[in-house]
């Protein structure tokens, strides 16, 4: 038998399989989490079950999932998997037909949602970018929407002809003694930070110092900004009023540190520097880290560094003093 009288019908739409989240997410997108909490479909789809333990998205929002689980129809209509319709309530309007939910090949095998982008995974599989014609970044874990390019080392997404600086890690807060020399930066009572540099708090409470003169603290407590730029913390990038971005600069915790501290920088070679109470290492690539400690001994495993009359224990990972180790120091990037 057919629907009742003046009931109007449509086709019933397909459910897609939804994708895995993978952190880190290639970009920020919103999402709807399905109840199974590690399937997601598009913001504006439905999670539908398809079988136990596997959801499928239902390209509209608010739908009906029927009971067949493979099929879905409009938010106030009702599955008829009898004549494979939907019919609606008691509306007299023309339902519209429901959208196709379209498939980008990857392979002869493999598929990515419609409006996705076929990305190369680490593994060799292929994964899929929630963004149409991304960019696939050479760490095969990201993407960046159309027209930007790849920084992984500070984790954005750039716009075309926009400058790259690295990732820069923030020095330590120093303890002040009455050594300390009046250029340097006060935090509070007993810390301060090389001159030319701006107290942040860290997540612990704790002060870290952001290589940059009167710059902006994040309000994740764990990066911070030059001058004039905001934070976004959803891209990891300092944004400028006229659209510029730039990588964050994430702050490393405020250390112990002894000896006196004067102004100006410590010279590793003629190109590059580390701020003042620092010594210049070696790291593994070869170029210059700052170990955030005064004449530090630098240690072999091109990663650490302990205080001056310590020695490296890269087994333990720990600078060793008699009977009396303290935690290895990591040796931030220059």
């Amino acid at each position: 038998c057919g629907p009742p009288a003046g009931d109007t019908d449509v086709p019933l739409g397909t459910a897609f399989p939804a994708w895995k989240r993978h952190p880190p997410a290639p970009v920020a997108l919103r999402q709807v989490l399905c109840p199974d909490g590690r399937s997601a479909c598009p913001d504006g789809a439905t999670c539908c079950q398809l079988s136990p333990g596997q959801y499928g998205c239902c390209p509209l929002p608010h739908a009906v999932c029927c009971s067949d689980g493979q099929h879905c129809c409009p938010q106030g209509t009702t599955c008829d998997l009898i004549h494979s319709t939907c019919t609606s309530l008691g509306g007299s309007a023309p339902l519209p037909a429901l959208p196709t939910a379209g498939d980008i090949k990857c392979d002869e095998r493999t598929s990515c949602p419609d409006g996705n982008t076929c990305c190369r995974l680490g593994s060799g599989a292929w994964g899929c970018c929630p963004l149409e014609k991304a960019v696939c970044c050479p760490d095969h874990v990201h993407c960046c929407p159309q027209g930007y390019t790849c920084d992984p080392e500070g984790g954005s997404c750039l716009p075309g002809g926009a400058p790259r600086r690295p990732w820069v890690r923030k020095a330590p807060a120093l303890p002040r003694g009455g050594q300390v020399t009046s250029g340097n930066v006060i935090c509070d009572e007993t810390m301060s930070c090389p001159d030319g540099t701006t107290c942040c708090r860290m997540s612990l409470g704790t002060w870290g110092c952001c290589p940059f003169s009167q710059a902006v603290c994040c309000p994740d407590l764990v990066h911070c900004c030059p001058q004039g730029y905001t934070c976004d913390p959803e891209g990891g990038t300092c944004l400028q009023g006229g659209g510029t971005r730039r990588p964050w600069v994430r702050k490393t915790p405020a250390l112990p540190h002894g000896g006196q501290v004067t102004s100006g920088n410590v010279k590793c070679d003629e190109t590059t520097s580390c701020p003042d109470g620092s010594t210049c290492c070696r790291l593994s690539l070869g170029t210059w880290g700052c170990c955030p400690l005064e004449q530090a001994v630098c240690c072999g495993d091109h990663k650490h560094c302990c205080p001056r009359g310590y020695t490296c224990n890269v087994a333990t990972e720990s600078c060793e003093k008699l009977l009396a180790p303290t935690p290895l120091l990591p040796t931030p990037s220059a």
